[in-house]
């Protein structure tokens, strides 16, 4: 039964944070590690003690983590940043928060004997005899050490200690990942061998000048070697334990959400016949109306989980290739159940979820294309443009003029032209992109339009065949990717004051737009009326602009594939990156690195010297096997992955890509390692160094046999995700058992009440066919007998899920008793 976990994460905010700067102020940043691996840095606040992020992560994490840190830091432009502190959250803390954790949290001092990392692998045997007693420890090897010197790496050594008994293994210089393959072994008294002790097997980092530095423990109880004759195994290491108290908030504090999911997975046979029942539900319904799986679940979803659960649903019809039939289903009954036309989907029902979700799921690349190079000319030319006459600074407006000082008439006009010629960018750009919106985005459209245009038949209603499309197409999907083009990634960092108030004008302007100009005037924001002219007169190209929209042959979705979010020939991620690679073991420069413009589809990574550049070099996604970060010294470089592909004859390649900052890195790792996650030549370990004179820098070894796991289904939760539809169905499962009790008693109990009824009646009068034969069948509840069979299905995963936990205690009982 396979594992899956994701954790989810927002940063909101800090307070109350000290100053490090002699301006009496600090600039504060937040680095987010899963196991003291970098997957997360905030942006940057400038000058503010009470910073405001607003970052929200989710990580799929299959091989589970153990703690989720968050740093405080203080950017410096000269020397190193400075440690304002850090929040430490263990998996079993996260996890027994059922609704996560949302609250204020002190931050607390660093201890560098608390910064550990890695793992280490032992041998440990208890030796008896009758001249003497024994405890032997064979120290393999360790792997992915906290670096404790300035050149990125440490000095290890080993050390066991029992009693009064201690032994050390030799100093491994210029190392993370050292290979010791020593014997240590101390000698016992008999009286020891009766105790309760505890086997403690430290490392260290051997420094010449000053104390020697902390890389963590492993702590045996003695009394396991009794019960095993030969423990082995690769063991976590561990703080020195010495936890500091949170310091009263004296270093601040921030307000975090985190939240854990984690399932188990049963084999696919396992969840048929919930998805047969879902499948059920939009392609052969008696009745919109009538009762479904799909409806009943929707009963059952609680506000809180009703995004997480339109987007799995999304992702499971896609798969099915059942996508436009599922939303045409919720929309009809949405459509059916409005009758005033100005509330239709204003409501965050299922139906306006699960349209929301499906716009991000196929149509983010398109969205790219059209917004991004009006997005990146707003930051880059970042104008002061406000039209508030109660926030018009004319402090700030001193670019506008090179006259001494400028009117607030002259704000207001400037900013007036500025909005005009952006928003003019951005409608030109939307209304023009036909071609280029997805197929399948399209035919959902034309089938809401028809829904739409058949409820509401009134001419006075001409125009709400319009507004539910534009509703969805400009309100909830382009808007917000303006407003906030960093949670849409088509920006790496949020926007800054200046630039968010500019978005936000624009934004306020566009939903003006998607209402086809009739709420203008009629708001408290009269200050926005000279944009109402252009607002106006972008009204009749929208309509034109949605009528070709939905002139599209129903047919075409046919062609997509079922398993695929995106079309192969789609590009998924695009940029400059700095790029070399490896050939063969000479020394290779850090100046070797070179710039280029690199794509990424689902079937080729390729690059080339500039964008428009005729000749590109590609590889095969299909042989990818490991997409895995490089160790900073190995270039002394920062932000550096490689990808490692095998040839037809099994010979392994690596280029290495370095990034311009460890955003970038992680998501293009994500992207990389998300295309090839179906890929059957994965590798399970790797070398985080570079094969330098003969040996691997990160462990001195010339094996080409990886010395630290590989982490390929390790990714960044977005809208790229590739579909799984045993994970979605298990996600729908879990949400059917937590409403299964209302399930029953609104469908079944009411069943057996009508049944008890109906056989009382029957025992008066029984009912009477006109051929003279008795019914004995109770009347029939619209649902009952759908809800029985899903009730059905909940029970079998339900047992199922407990008969597999079962296995899994036997087998490692089995494994501590027989080892």
């Amino acid at each position: 039964m396979a594992k899956n976990t994701s954790l989810y994460f927002r940063i909101v905010e800090g307070r109350s944070l000290p100053a490090k700067d002699v301006s009496g102020t600090s600039d504060p940043y937040c680095i987010v590690k899963v196991d003291n691996e970098v997957v997360a840095r905030t942006a940057t606040v400038w000058k503010n003690l009470n910073p405001f992020w607003g970052e929200e992560y989710t990580l799929h994490l299959p091989m589970g983590f153990h703690s989720l840190s968050f740093l405080v830091m203080d950017e410096d432009t000269i020397g190193h940043d400075d440690v304002i502190g850090k929040i430490t959250l263990s998996k079993e803390a996260i996890g027994s928060q059922a609704k996560g954790l949302d609250s204020w949290m002190n931050l607390t001092r660093v201890d560098p004997d608390e910064e550990v990392q890695g793992e280490i692998h032992l041998s440990l045997e208890l030796l008896k005899d009758a001249m003497k007693s024994s405890l032997r420890c064979q120290v393999i090897e360790a792997r992915d050490l906290a670096p404790r010197d300035i050149s990125g790496t440490s000095d290890p050594f080993g050390r066991i200690i029992f009693n009064n008994h201690s032994a050390e293994t030799s100093i491994i210089k210029k190392t993370r990942f050292p290979h010791w393959g020593e014997t240590l072994e101390l000698e016992l008294d008999a009286e020891e061998l009766n105790e309760e002790g505890t086997v403690i097997v430290e490392v260290w980092d051997w420094d010449m000048v000053g104390k020697n530095d902390f890389l963590g423990k492993v702590e045996i109880p003695f009394a396991s070697l009794h019960k095993t004759p030969v423990l082995e195994g690769w063991f976590r290491l561990l703080p020195l334990g010495n936890n500091e108290a949170d310091a009263g908030g004296k270093l601040g504090a921030l307000r975090l959400k985190v939240r854990l999911v984690e399932d188990r997975i049963l084999p696919s046979t396992y969840y048929q016949p919930l998805i047969e029942l879902l499948v059920e539900s939009v392609i052969s319904p008696a009745e919109v109306e009538d009762s479904s799986a799909l409806t009943m679940l929707e009963e059952v979803t609680t506000v809180e989980s009703r995004q997480d659960v339109a987007m799995t649903l999304v992702k499971i019809y896609l798969g099915q290739g059942l996508v436009v039939p599922f939303l045409d289903y919720l929309n009809t009954r949405e459509v059916n159940h409005t009758t005033d036309p100005n509330t239709l989907f204003r409501s965050n029902s299922l139906a306006s979820k699960a349209m929301e979700q499906f716009m991000k799921a196929v149509g983010m690349l398109y969205l790219h294309e059209v917004l991004k190079p009006i997005i990146n000319r707003i930051f880059d030319e970042r104008k002061y443009i406000e039209l508030d006459p109660c926030k018009i600074d004319l402090n700030r407006s001193r670019r506008i003029s090179f006259k001494s000082g400028v009117s607030e008439a002259e704000v207001r006009d400037y900013s007036v032209e500025m909005l005009q010629t952006y928003l003019t960018s951005i409608i030109e750009s939307i209304v023009s992109s036909v071609d280029q919106c997805p197929s399948v985005m399209r035919v959902a459209f034309k089938q809401l339009h028809k829904r739409v245009e058949e409820q509401f038949t009134e001419p006075e209603n001409e125009d709400v065949k319009y507004l539910a499309i534009s509703g969805f197409f400009f309100l909830r999907f382009f808007a917000p990717a303006i407003l906030t083009p960093k949670l849409f990634q088509l920006r790496d960092q949020h926007a800054d004051t200046r630039t968010s108030r500019t978005l936000l004008l624009l934004a306020k302007a566009l939903q003006s737009v998607g209402n086809l100009g009739l709420q203008l005037g009629h708001g408290k924001e009269q200050w926005m009326s000279p944009l109402h002219p252009i607002i106006l007169r972008s009204v009749a190209s929208v309509k034109d602009f949605l009528d070709k929209l939905i002139d599209v042959d129903h047919n075409i979705v046919s062609s997509v594939p079922q398993r695929a979010v995106f079309m192969p020939s789609v590009t998924v991620k695009e940029g400059y990156l700095h790029k070399h690679k490896a050939e063969g073991p000479q020394l290779l420069s850090r100046f070797a690195f070179k710039k280029r413009y690199f794509w990424l589809t689902s079937e080729t990574l390729s690059y080339a010297k500039t964008s428009d550049w005729q000749v590109r070099s590609s590889i095969p996604i299909q042989c990818v096997c490991a997409v895995e970060r490089l160790d900073e010294n190995a270039f002394q470089q920062q932000n550096v992955m490689q990808v490692i592909t095998q040839d037809n004859d099994g010979k392994l390649n690596t280029m290495y890509i370095q990034c311009k900052n460890v955003n970038e890195l992680n998501q293009w790792l994500s992207a990389i390692r998300k295309v090839s996650i179906y890929n059957e030549r994965m590798l399970p370990s790797f070398h985080p160094g570079i094969h330098r004179s003969g040996k691997w820098t990160c462990c001195l070894q010339a094996d080409r046999a990886g010395c630290s796991r590989t982490h390929s289904a390790v990714t960044l939760g977005d809208w790229s995700d590739p579909l799984d539809p045993d994970v979605e169905t298990q996600m729908i499962y879990k949400q059917l058992l937590q409403g299964r009790d209302k399930l029953r008693k609104k469908y079944l109990e009411m069943e057996d009440a009508d049944l008890t009824s109906s056989n009382k009646e029957k025992r008066i009068s029984p009912d009477i066919h006109p051929d003279g034969a008795e019914c004995n069948a109770p009347p029939t509840r619209p649902g009952q007998s759908v809800a029985a069979r899903l009730l059905v299905v909940i029970e079998d995963l339900e047992q199922a899920h407990a008969t597999f936990q079962l296995r899994e205690i036997e087998d490692a009982t089995r494994v501590i008793l027989n080892p």
